[in-house]
């Protein structure tokens, strides 16, 4: 059956030109944008003035956006190893026979399913508040009445409290991808290994880690989109101004751009905003490549 040319080129033209409006034509302006000084976003091209890496100098010794790297290294390293764990946990213990799997499945991924603006809310009112917060709640109920007095988002606890709701939502969607390896898996391996006597621990190290060499590094590659995109956590932890202990590049290019919430600040720079947005994407690219060298799939194949 010979393919009709004229029919996909019907159907690819439309995703084509979506594509070249929607993604390439702004990341290109986004990339020659940061190279000039361009006040507004909006701003005609004729107004631009060339600054060559200035954008980049300035933000690169602006001491916010130097909290803002530190901020998201720690997410991305903190905060991954965490979610990673719990989440390979959840999906070998999902995978391994267990009743209710379906059920206890849509429970953990549930906080995808809700907005990131309503995940913050209810961490924040209902569950760090230090008068009726679970926390508080669940802490005086055992006798800690001190503990149960702390302030979570305080700026002595912020940044902790920020990463551990944003974990809390992220656990779902990884233990998904982890479960679609692990199911991939065929079973006759480990009745193999059943049947020469390896118990759980060894059929997981020697059967299961493996085989899901594939699905980590798809892990960590969203992971690292993810991280880098982290903007809506920071707003609704700091929503006033920028905070040391909540700010991300996504908050800080924001402020640049749109105009600062600190009256401190009021010069808006789209170039230096453009130019954070780059250095975010080659940080992505960067953390892709890496992850491809250090974690390659090897000959096993199913």
């Amino acid at each position: 059956m010979k393919p009709n040319r004229k029919m996909i080129i019907v159907f690819l033209v439309p995703a084509l030109l979506c594509y070249l409006i929607v993604f390439l034509y702004p990341s290109i302006r986004t990339f020659i944008m940061s190279f000039f000084n361009v006040a507004g976003l909006s701003d005609s091209v004729t107004t631009w003035t060339f600054a060559g890496f200035g954008n980049y100098k300035t933000i690169f010794h602006d001491r916010m956006f130097q909290q803002s790297m530190k901020n998201i290294c720690k997410i991305w390293l903190y905060g991954g190893l965490g979610v990673m764990l719990i989440s390979l946990v959840f999906a070998v213990g999902l995978t391994s026979g267990m009743k209710g799997f379906k059920f206890f499945r849509s429970v953990i991924y549930l906080p995808n399913v809700i907005s990131a603006v309503a995940m913050a809310t209810m961490w924040i009112y209902y569950v760090y508040n230090s008068d009726y917060g679970f926390f508080h709640k669940f802490l005086a109920f055992f006798g800690f009445t001190k503990a149960s007095q702390i302030l979570w988002t305080g700026p002595a606890h912020l940044f902790s409290s920020m990463l551990v709701a944003y974990c809390f939502g992220m656990v779902g969607y990884h233990m998904l991808i982890f479960i679609s390896g692990i199911e991939q898996i065929p079973v006759s391996y480990h009745e193999a290994a059943k049947i020469e006597g390896a118990n759980v621990v060894q059929r997981f190290f020697y059967i299961t880690l493996p085989f899901l060499k594939g699905t980590v590094r798809t892990n960590i590659v969203m992971w690292t989109i993810f991280t880098v995109g982290y903007f809506v956590w920071g707003q609704m932890f700091s929503p006033d101004n920028l905070s040391n202990q909540t700010v991300a590049p996504m908050n800080y290019m924001y402020e640049l751009v749109f105009g600062a919430s600190s009256p401190a600040r009021t010069v808006r720079n789209s170039g230096a905003g453009a130019a954070i947005g780059i250095v975010m994407m080659v940080m992505v690219l960067i953390a892709f490549g890496l992850t491809n060298l250090l974690v390659r799939k090897d000959d096993i194949e199913l």
